[in-house]
C-alpha cells in the first residue's frame, strides 16, 4: 500500500469531495471495504481494465495531519497481459492511475516519484527496513 501527500497547502477532500464516486468512475464498481490504519479504504474487486486484479483506495485520516491517500493497485503480469493481446489494455490502466493520482494529488508521475526519492532519503532507516 502506498501513501501519497497532497501538494504544499491543498487538501484531499478539496481534490476529491466524493472519493467513492471518483474511484468507481476510475476502476469500476466498489464491491467492499478494508481497514488501513484506522480507515476504511475502498476496494474494487473486478476492475474495469482486465490489467487490474484488485484495487484498495481511498482517504488516510491522521489526526493532527494532512490526510493522505491510499492506493494499492494488484495487477496481473505483464507477460500474462501481452499473452492475452491486452497490450492496449495496459496502456489504459498506466492512464488511468496516472490520471487518477494525478487528480487526488495535483501531482504528475515525475513529481510524485520525486517526492518519494526525497522521503526516502529524508529517513534513510525506514528504506532499510523494508
Amino acid at each position: 500500500m502506498r501513501e501519497y501527500k497532497m501538494r504544499r497547502g491543498e487538501h484531499l477532500e478539496e481534490r476529491i469531495e466524493d472519493m467513492e464516486a471518483t474511484i468507481e468512475d476510475y476502476f469500476g464498481p466498489i464491491s467492499t471495504t478494508e481497514e488501513f490504519k484506522g480507515s476504511d479504504l475502498h476496494v474494487v474487486e473486478d476492475p474495469d481494465n482486465p490489467v487490474f486484479t484488485r484495487i484498495t483506495a481511498g482517504t488516510v485520516e491522521y489526526s493532527g495531519k494532512k490526510d493522505k491517500l491510499a492506493v494499492d493497485f494488484e495487477e496481473r503480469p505483464a507477460e500474462e497481459v501481452i499473452a492475452a493481446g491486452e497490450a492496449d489494455a495496459a496502456a489504459d490502466a498506466v492512464d488511468a492511475k496516472n490520471d487518477f493520482l494525478l487528480e487526488a494529488t495535483g501531482r504528475d508521475a515525475k513529481s510524485r516519484r520525486d517526492s518519494m526519492k526525497r522521503s526516502v532519503e529524508d529517513s534513510p532507516d525506514e528504506a532499510d527496513e523494508v
